[in-house]
């Protein structure tokens, strides 16, 4: 029997320990069991109940601690994960050999974890020979992506760690109960951007040819390849949470019963949904 996993990933706030505290909240309220991986050596406090806490093994603390090493918060927390990564033994141990489990890993917020360093991808590897379908789920911080500038650095975010993991991926706008009415209103065009609109939202704010030229490229690399999409999250809503968990349910195939959908079925089933959880935020 195959075993799930969510790599729960995003920057630093995105609010990835925040949605792993919801999620377990919601699974429980439908009667799933799912369990929570704490992989960041850095973390204090937990809202949820952890199944396995990389402090155990090694913490950030102690390596800037060490004279011998000298480490700063960035260094230390890199050397962390290289210390996990030789050591999955350990986290082979925490998981145990449960069938049909299912297990959110919050991840830290480093992003250079994701684009040039090998170490979640040794990780997504040794879960893959673990039995474990791995998908991967990449926050951002709704309030962030109000602006078409700052979304497409969050987009190239999103595609780094997709390139660097290679695995299925859900995006996702966090925080959305704490935008306006207005701000909602406004950022359903980021759900499923048009990247040349969003040429000209930016080409206002450049004022370099250089950057226009730039700006224009990166827009159409991304509109070209459409891999990238967001899904609403607003963790005071159960619908919006439901979408987001039956998104990635339907990726990793949860359940002996849930029949393969296309990936075109399934996108136009995100934007379908999405437009009904934005109207219904409208009415309200």
């Amino acid at each position: 029997m195959p075993r799930y996993a969510q790599l729960v990933m995003g920057p630093a706030g995105s609010g990835k320990s925040t949605y792993c505290a919801t999620m377990v909240q919601h699974c429980e309220a439908l009667g799933r069991a799912v369990q929570v991986v704490n992989l960041d050596p850095a973390a204090e406090l937990f809202s949820y109940p952890v199944m396995a806490d990389i402090r155990e093994l090694i913490e950030v603390d102690d390596v800037m601690e060490d004279e011998s090493l000298r480490f700063g918060p960035n260094g230390g927390l890199v050397f962390c994960m290289e210390y996990f990564a030789n050591n999955f033994n350990w986290l082979e141990e925490s998981l145990g050999h449960e069938e049909d489990d299912y297990i959110l890993f919050d991840c830290p917020g480093q992003i250079e974890l994701y684009t040039h360093l090998p170490v979640m991808k040794q990780l997504v590897e040794q879960l893959q020979q673990w039995e474990f379908r791995v998908c991967g789920v990449f926050l951002v911080d709704s309030q962030f992506m109000v602006e078409s500038f700052k979304f497409m650095s969050g987009i190239l975010a999103a595609l780094s760690a997709m390139v660097s993991l290679e695995i299925p991926q859900i995006n996702i706008m966090t925080k959305m109960d704490l935008l306006s009415k207005k701000a909602k209103k406004e950022i359903e065009k980021y759900l499923d951007p048009d990247m040349y609109s969003m040429i000209e939202d930016s080409t206002n704010i450049s004022k370099s040819k250089m950057f226009k030229k730039l700006t224009k490229s990166i827009c159409g690399l991304i509109d070209d390849y459409g891999m990238v999409r967001f899904l609403p999250f607003d963790r005071s809503d159960e619908e919006s949470i439901n979408i987001v968990l039956q998104h990635i349910d339907v990726t990793i195939q949860y359940g002996e019963d849930l029949e393969f959908k296309e990936p075109k079925e399934c996108e136009e089933d995100k934007s379908a949904l999405a437009d009904e959880y934005f109207q219904d935020q409208v009415d309200e």
